[in-house]
């Protein structure tokens, strides 16, 4: 099967059947986040950015446990815990290659500082910010209790 894309439509072709033209918008169904602390993380995102959990999956095959998390964008995040599973070894201060941060938006710039001086008075420590950013935003960056980098956005307005 081939796709070609052209602003925003794709267009699949196969030998049997006619071209196709998909025009959904392609979004970002879900993030997953491996944790050895699977009810402190689920209740991290709860309580600081109104997620919603549902029942806890077990498999009690592989030990494999999961909580799906829903926001009201509409985004996920799977919460996940299996044991063998590697600790990461990467300095989330400093950063590195590949997925670094998960970021949340807020409808304005003093739900930002709301946030910031929430999670800092619940201990969560502030990396950066609240600041107005090159790109036109304003945003803070803190660390989850499992040290995940998190942002806070909103558009910035004079």
């Amino acid at each position: 099967m081939v796709t070609k894309r052209d602003n925003q439509k794709s267009v699949l072709k196969s030998k049997e059947a006619k071209p196709v033209t998909v025009e959904k918008a392609i979004t970002i169904d879900h993030i997953a986040i491996w944790t050895n602390n699977l009810e402190q993380l689920k209740d991290y995102y709860v309580r600081y950015f109104n997620g919603v959990a549902k029942d806890k999956y077990t498999n009690k095959e592989t030990h494999f446990e999961s909580y799906f998390l829903s926001f009201s964008s509409g985004s996920r995040l799977e919460i996940m815990k299996m044991p063998g599973i590697p600790e990461d070894l990467n300095d989330r201060i400093l950063q590195h290659q590949g997925i670094i941060h998960l970021s949340f938006g807020v409808d304005t710039m003093e739900m930002v500082t709301i946030k910031s001086k929430e999670l800092a008075r619940a201990g969560f420590k502030i990396l950066r910010g609240p600041r107005v950013t090159g790109d036109g935003y304003y945003e803070f960056e803190t660390l989850d209790p499992d040290n995940n980098r998190i942002e806070v956005t909103a558009r910035f307005v004079k």
